[in-house]
């Protein structure tokens, strides 16, 4: 009795939600995608009159053992440690986005093989380290079934602190030398699509790399019989998987739990979306797709989610960079539901 209450104030909510939408002063549905995004926060919130409170971005940041074969990546391992550091000290893309939109922005060290000198101590570096990266999961399981679960338990940590500071809006991003290939890997298994139509260059793969890359993801399944664990996203995880995967995993469904309004990034935080929509179907209603990437496989991934993304830049960069784009367009969609006219409150005329 309980649901079938809740049911129904959900659908009075969102038919309240539509007719204030559409009563402003423009044509029914002139605002295009903002209209779906306003209807979307306001079912979330729960609140004819939904607000963006403190939006944040977490960034996490993990190495990723099979890196160090430089079979599936161009860039060496240590490009993941060096890429925290210029987080850390603003030169990144993402922070330029967020600071020009009045983000707040997290760096997460979820698992760097890096040990950093005690002097770096900034407010906005949270070290949750599980490891100094996976394990090379060409030969081994990249981390436990334990570590996989610690790291999912600390990015609902992470989230939970996040909220406590007021942030009811939150976009994740990554940074992780080689986790296109785990990406690729987990949307190959959870899809049931042939590796070769999930796996892209990455951060800029030549042609016969690109070939090594799939050749070697290949065996990777075959090795571990991955597709026995299609019901087992944990497991999966656990084989494949990056420390900063698993812990966005937590993140997703912590900011679930929280009813905040999540804005998924690319490739990468698409496909830890994935694994955190096995274990919870309903971390998709909170969720809007910030993006399509440029990234191989992406595309197909927002298909299978049914998702519209709002922006198609041609990006492929992580970090969250679309996530932190796209912020401002969902603050724009809240604005004009609170603050735009009506027809009634203008003295409007509607159509005859």
């Amino acid at each position: 009795m309980n649901q079938e209450f809740n049911n129904m104030k959900e659908e009075y909510l969102e038919q309240q939600l539509r007719q204030k939408i559409n009563s402003k002063t423009k044509p029914i549905g002139a605002l295009g995608y903002l209209e779906n995004i306003a209807l979307q926060v306001g079912c979330i919130q729960q609140t004819l009159s939904p607000v963006i409170t403190n939006p944040h971005v977490i960034v996490f940041a993990g190495d990723h053992g099979v890196a160090q074969t430089e079979l599936v990546n161009p860039y060496p391992q240590a490009v993941t440690a060096q890429m925290v550091l210029n987080f850390l000290e603003g030169g990144a893309a993402i922070n330029v986005f967020c600071r020009q939109h009045q983000i707040a922005l997290k760096i997460v060290d979820a698992g760097v093989n890096q040990q950093w000198s005690e002097a770096i101590q900034h407010e906005d570096f949270i070290q949750a380290k599980i490891a100094y990266g996976t394990s090379n999961y060409i030969d081994h399981p990249a981390m436990s079934e334990a570590e996989a679960k610690k790291a999912i338990e600390e990015g609902k940590k992470i989230v939970k602190q996040v909220g406590l500071q007021g942030c009811n809006t939150i976009g994740f991003g990554e940074m992780g030398i080689s986790n296109t290939s785990s990406a690729s890997l987990i949307m190959s298994i959870l899809l049931q699509l042939p590796i070769k139509e999930c796996t892209g260059r990455g951060t800029g793969a030549s042609d016969s790399q690109l070939e090594i890359k799939k050749y070697v993801l290949q065996k990777v399944i075959d090795k571990h019989e991955l597709n026995n664990f299609i019901d087992q996203p944990i497991k999966l995880l656990s084989i494949i998987g990056g420390f900063e995967i698993a812990m966005m995993v937590g993140a997703y469904l912590q900011a679930a739990e929280n009813k905040m309004v999540i804005v998924v990034d690319g490739f990468i935080a698409t496909a830890a979306l994935l694994v955190a929509h096995q274990i919870n179907k309903n971390v998709l209603q909170f969720c809007i797709f910030a993006h399509a990437s440029e990234e191989q496989g992406h595309q197909k991934m927002l298909h299978y989610l049914q998702a519209k993304p709002l922006l198609t830049l041609g990006l492929r960069l992580g970090e969250g960079t679309g996530a932190a784009l796209a912020i401002p367009l969902i603050q724009s969609a809240v604005a004009f539901l609170n603050q735009m006219a009506s027809f009634e409150s203008a003295g409007v005329s509607t159509k005859m």
